[in-house]
């Protein structure tokens, strides 16, 4: 018996619609859903390793407890209600004597988010973190003071581009495939791209203008590209006058940041930052100055992901053809969105969070997502107050937080530490119960509500049986809040149910996904008039240069420029990023993606190089602060000398994960934990690394 199904995949967090071809119980065959613009059939590696990870003997096959130390990797099998009801009594006790806000639960944001969020809530804990705070915590915040939207609620219209600007976002490399498929064919129609990044990456291949850029300085050329912009009056002036808040204060601010005083900064000559200017300008609106996916690099991060967005702003481009547009959801054309289990009515919560947002620490940063890397700070120093319990769900901290050592320190003061997971990550490896959650092609799952020009909602379906024993995350945590008295707020029991209490009053039925794997609520593509239509949530309903949100916060809206720190000459910045095969520390076991990419390499310059003794393929000795690792170098004229560069991910240390298991270096090991503490993203690129032959 065949059939084809529609669903999302979940290879990462892209979520790209996808078509799955089934016979006998097995899946056959995964292709982009072909009946979804811009995807046309379409998967990037990831995705069509989908089914590896389905056949893959060394996922998670059922629940385990630690049998040992933690991290030995001694386990005991169990079934779901030993292990359920091991972990209820161990979280009863933990909140009888600490109150709830000692458990914490972070996650990779997902379609059950609603879910793990309202779990912490009936057991009274604001301590709820997610993967995008690693990421792009300083792009949201930076995003939300200039439109009082978040980052996750602007999109872009690559298809209609007449020029993209990318900084280091390496599109061609971190795919998401319905972008690349747009904006390729806005290359194909004659658009323009141009690159900056320290290192030529598949995407600077691309590009009509790269600049190797000294690392950390892409701040010092927005200042000066905005100098000549506004000196020039190259600028959207109807567009400007309209809807921006302080252009006057910051023509004032950047007139000592000229070209001139750039070049010197950033290493890329006055001329072409003068002729870039006048080029992009002639084809506004309709242009691109990327903010970025991930905004995470050094401790100003907020006032450069700012800088992007005001070269925007000027440009006129913010809900604009070929530019960037504000998301419009179901109420723009009176629907209603899917119901979340969170807007049911919960004790009342007034308490710190364990990062401390929304306290004068951390004023700015979205609660949404927190402050994750200061999970370990907040345990070790018990403020604001112990921390016993971690679940983490789909989520490593360990390769994913700056610090490893530190991070495991911290995590040995734990009472309790869960994972939820598909594969042996290497939080799992230190866990003392493992929870095997049903892949994606194995599960059902909760609606993904897709705001955009149209507003949509898609449908995750489950493709086979699962092979193993494994649950829905949904599930899970309904059953281990039933053990500990608060179930009522889990009104479903199986994920059907949840589903059709998340779609009662929407309009839409299960059945309606059935044709396309989505249903729309309008036909036409919304876009609000540019002349008085436009919708800012910002206090002063304008784009705000100058910042309501930051200065009420005491911080300042154009900050003086502090020149980078340079390497002393015996050490490199340390610089990390993606690659298409690989989604963070998730896919380095799989048997497909790992053999075309097993381990990570060392990026080094030619000429520093040499200057070592180095060569390529040689291993290399590399060392921080924090810790030092063994790695085989790349020598290359493609990046800059200050930089070293490794892909994130690598580096693992579970051992049933086998494939994975100790190759290549984890770049988390050697990090150091700092911060924007004004955006909240951590800064991973403010590490310096001395390399020498093994």
């Amino acid at each position: 018996m065949e059939n084809e199904i529609y669903s999302l995949c979940f290879m990462c967090s892209v979520r790209c619609p996808i078509k799955v071809q089934v016979k006998d119980g097995q899946v056959r065959w995964i292709e982009g859903n072909p009946l979804v613009p811009g995807m046309e059939g379409s998967l990037c590696p990831r995705g069509a390793a989908g089914i590896n990870m389905l056949y893959d003997n060394e996922r998670l096959q059922s629940p385990i407890i630690r049998d040992g130390e933690r991290g030995a990797g001694k386990w005991r099998k169990v079934g779901w209600d030993e292990a359920l009801d091991y972990i209820a009594e161990k979280l009863k006790n933990i909140i009888d004597k600490n109150g709830g806000q000692s458990v914490v639960l972070g996650e990779r944001t997902q379609l059950a988010t609603h879910v793990s969020k309202s779990f912490l809530k009936a057991i009274g804990s604001p301590n709820h973190f997610t993967h995008d705070a690693l990421c792009k915590g300083s792009v949201n915040t930076a995003c939300r003071s200039l439109f009082g939207y978040t980052d996750a609620q602007l999109g872009i219209d690559y298809k209609n581009t007449k020029h993209i600007v990318l900084y280091g976002r390496n599109i061609f490399e971190a795919i998401s495939v319905k972008e690349v498929n747009n904006l390729t064919q806005a290359l194909e129609n004659g658009a323009k791209l141009t690159y900056i990044d320290p290192r030529v990456t598949v995407t600077a291949t691309k590009a009509h203008r790269y600049w190797m850029i000294r690392p950390g300085t892409d701040l010092a050329l927005n200042y000066a590209l905005i100098n000549v912009i506004l000196k020039e009056r190259l600028y959207d002036s109807q567009y400007v006058d309209r809807w921006v808040q302080g252009l006057a204060e910051l023509q004032d601010f950047v007139q000592p940041y000229t070209p001139q005083w750039a070049e010197e900064e950033t290493g890329i000559p006055a001329d072409e930052i003068v002729t870039f200017a006048r080029e992009i300008s002639r084809d506004k609106p309709a242009v691109i100055f990327h903010f970025g996916y991930r905004g995470a690099s050094y401790t100003n991060e907020i006032y450069q992901r700012r800088a992007i967005m005001i070269l925007n702003s000027l440009m006129g481009s913010v809900e604009a053809k070929g530019g960037f547009f504000i998301k419009k959801g179901p109420g723009e054309v009176g629907g209603k969105p899917a119901r979340k289990l969170t807007e049911q009515e919960f004790p009342k919560l007034d308490l710190t969070r364990f990062d401390k947002v929304g306290t004068p620490e951390f004023p700015l940063p979205d609660p949404n997502h927190g402050v994750a890397q200061i999970l370990p700070h907040a345990i070790l120093k018990e403020d604001p107050y112990p921390i016993k319990a971690l679940i983490a769900y789909r989520l490593d901290p360990l390769g994913s937080i700056p610090d490893t050592a530190l991070t495991k320190k911290a995590l040995d003061k734990l009472d309790l530490l869960v994972t939820i997971d598909i594969n042996y990550s290497d939080i799992a490896w230190y866990s003392d119960v493992v929870l095997p959650e049903s892949s994606y092609l194995e599960r059902t799952d909760c609606i993904q509500q897709a705001n955009g020009l149209k507003p949509q909602m898609f449908l995750r379906r489950q493709a086979v049986a699962p092979r193993y024993d494994t649950r829905e995350g949904a599930m899970i945590l309904k059953q281990i809040a039933e053990r500990i008295g608060v179930g009522r707020y889990f009104p479903y029991e199986n994920m059907e149910e949840l589903l059709r209490w998340q779609l009662d009053g929407t309009g839409f039925s299960l059945d309606d996904f059935n044709a396309k794997g989505f249903v729309a609520y309008g036909k036409d593509q919304i876009f609000w008039d540019r002349k008085d239509g436009l919708k800012f949530k910002t206090p002063s309903k304008k784009i705000e240069f100058t910042s309501a949100l930051l200065e009420n916060a005491g911080f300042k809206s154009f900050p003086v420029y502090e020149p980078v720190v340079r390497p002393n000459g015996g050490n490199f910045r340390l610089v990390t990023g993606r690659i298409a095969l690989h989604t963070h520390v998730s896919t380095q076991n799989n048997p497909y993606l790992h053999e075309i990419t097993p381990e990570n390499v060392l990026w080094i310059n030619t000429r520093k190089a040499a200057e070592r003794g180095i060569k390529n393929n040689d291993v290399v000795e590399v060392t921080s602060e924090k810790g030092a690792g063994k790695i085989k170098a790349f020598v290359t004229d493609m990046i800059h000398p200050e930089t070293v560069f490794m892909l994130h991910g690598f580096g693992h240390e579970a051992k049933l994960a086998s494939r994975s298991y100790n190759k290549g270096v984890s770049d988390s090991m050697l990090q150091k934990n700092v911060s924007d503490i004004i955006g909240g993203s951590p800064a991973l690129h403010e590490t310096f690394v001395t390399v020498n032959p093994a």
